[in-house]
Order: C-alpha cells, then structure tokens, then sequence
C-alpha cells in the first residue's frame, strides 16, 4: 500500500497494491496493522455504498459534527468521480482550502478524509459507485452541509453550478460565508 500526503494536512490518498491477471484483479482496500505501522489509527464501524445514475451528479459537501465526527475512506466501486475534502477546522493553515482528486474503479485510489473536513464528489461517469468507511455512525442531530458551488471555497468541479444534479437539501446548504465550523484545529 502507497500512502501519499497531501496539501491538506491529515488528508491522505491510498494506492493499494492490484494483483491482477486475465480473471481481474486483487487488492486489500483496508488492513489495520498495515496502517498503524505508517500512524494511520482508526476504528470504522460504518460502511456505506451510494450509486449515483447521471454524470453530473453532486452529492456534498457534507460533514458530521462532534461529538459523533466521522473519519472518511473513500473510494470508487464502479465508474469514476472527482472526489473532494475541504478543511474546516478553524484555526488551520488550511481553514477552507480544498483538494481534490480522481477516484475510479479503475485506478483504484482511495481518499482518507479525516474529521474535520467536507467531504463531497461529483460523477464523471454513468452509475458511479462510491464506498466508503466511516469511523461512526450516522447521526442525523450532528449532520451537516455546506452548499458545492460557494464562491469563498472555488472548487473546480469540472461542470457549471446549474447543470449539477442536486438533492435538496444539497441545493439548501448553507453558503461557506455564512458557515459556523464546529471544529477547531488542534495542530
């Protein structure tokens, strides 16, 4: 397994080692001991799997506020992504920079988006598959968003604000001017 930081601090991308061979291919996504030894430490208790039918598709930016914060490994099952963390621990060198990268059942890549940032993708390709592990349970009382397109954070997305398929609450999230972050960097 690669492990790579990024320009974000805490956020990491994960290239597992594919064995692969005319049937496919192999590779273990998660393995505790392995990543302990290179200071990655968490307990997921959550998996999801979201599919997303239409390119264009923006789900996020979404986070889950203390005291159940969630850490985030995130990667493509099916079809590909722009995968998306952006900082919101006030106080950070960071405090609203974001970082995004190409996460596809092709190449493999996963995203470890630690508490304290958005997290949120859009679908490059039909039937996109996201999986990913969380560190706790949903909780709805602590759930939280913060709307895609908000000009203080600029995220590229690679399509125009009003051709992006939202839910609604998505398409109500509040604006990053008017946001209130309830985390506070510890660095």
């Amino acid at each position: 397994m690669q492990i790579e930081d990024t320009a974000l601090e805490g956020v990491k991308i994960l290239r597992p080692r594919r064995f692969e061979d005319a049937r496919g291919f192999f590779c273990e996504v998660w393995n505790r001991d392995v990543l302990a030894r290179a200071g990655i430490v968490m307990d997921f208790v959550q998996d999801n799997h979201s599919l997303s039918r239409s390119t264009g598709t923006v789900r996020g930016l979404h986070f889950q506020a203390p005291p159940r914060a969630q850490d985030k490994l995130v990667r493509a099952g099916a079809g590909t992504v722009f995968d998306v963390a952006v900082d919101i621990r006030r106080g950070s060198p960071s405090y609203g920079k974001w970082l995004g990268v190409e996460l596809s059942a092709e190449n493999g890549l996963q995203l470890l988006i630690p508490k304290g940032f958005l997290h949120g993708f859009v679908t490059r390709t039909p039937d996109a598959e996201l999986l990913y592990k969380c560190t706790d349970s949903y909780a709805p009382d602590c759930d939280g968003a913060v709307y895609f397109a908000s000009p203080e954070i600029g995220i590229d997305w690679g399509i125009a604000e009003d051709a992006a398929i939202l839910s609604d609450k998505d398409r109500a999230a509040t604006r990053f001017a008017d946001f209130q972050s309830p985390f506070v960097f510890e660095g």
